[in-house]
């Protein structure tokens, strides 16, 4: 089966940069893949598309050497197996809040006898290679959305599920439910929290990673020792150069 690269660098203890792919086209997904970043994120959760237009973005980031990843919307089974039918070599699963989140989750990423994972992976023998059944299950990459105050306070018992590969930290969608703006980061209250975090997934050997919707957090997480980092949507950085750009010919 195709080697999946986040494994190999996660056991390498080298950072792995995610890009992050919003804008439901085929297009934009293959320029992300061909930008240099080891794997590319296509979000189903707050990106404007359907698991349909999925389809033609793994297949254009598959072109790259990037790792294909997915954020299913929610965490059910139906949509996350078409995803890894589709070819997803990971899934970031969102709002994980209980030991039996993670629990339908893992299950819902695994063919049995570990989880309830349907037969039928079609595009995923096509990249993953003929022997893709009987190595899917060590190769797909499983991480856990915590974004919630009740996830954070669950965080152990989540890390504790079997299979669990590790966690994906949503700072936003945590600094809300401190009560803090969504761009919080620099806040020593969700920064204390995103240290516990890590903390807490490296002690059991498992994975951290993280969005970072600026340069200065994502080089503190960086700092931090996270094994994946993202350091902003497509559609942030393209307003932002577009802005970089238009600024510097009107000054």
């Amino acid at each position: 089966m195709r080697e999946n690269k986040l494994r190999t660098l996660f056991a390498q203890k080298t950072l792995a940069l995610n890009g992050w792919a919003s804008i439901g086209n085929g297009l934009m997904a293959e320029l992300i893949a061909h930008s240099g970043y080891d794997a590319v994120t296509i979000d189903l959760q707050h990106g404007l598309f359907s698991v349909d237009a999925a389809l033609p973005m793994l297949q254009a980031i598959s072109t790259t050497n990037a790792i294909p990843l997915v954020r299913c919307s929610e965490n059910s089974l139906g949509e996350i197996n078409k995803l890894l039918d589709a070819g997803a070599y990971g899934v970031i699963c969102p709002l994980i809040n209980s030991k039996a989140d993670a629990e339908q989750f893992v299950r819902a990423c695994h063919y049995p006898p570990r989880g309830g994972r349907s037969f039928g992976p079609a595009r995923g023998v096509l990249y993953g290679g003929a022997d893709y059944f009987a190595n899917a299950n060590h190769s797909i990459l499983t991480l856990a959305m915590i974004e919630t105050r009740q996830g954070l306070q669950a965080a152990d018992e989540i890390l504790s599920v079997d299979d669990l590969d590790g966690i994906f930290i949503g700072p936003s969608d945590l600094a809300i439910d401190m009560g803090l703006a969504p761009d919080a980061w620099h806040h020593d209250q969700l920064n204390d929290a995103i240290a516990h975090l890590v903390t807490l997934a490296h002690a059991r050997g498992k994975y951290v990673g993280i969005f970072c919707g600026a340069m200065e957090m994502a080089q503190r997480m960086k700092a931090l020792g996270v094994d994946m980092l993202t350091p902003g949507t497509d559609t942030q950085i393209l307003a932002a150069e577009t802005a970089r750009r238009i600024g510097a010919l009107r000054a």
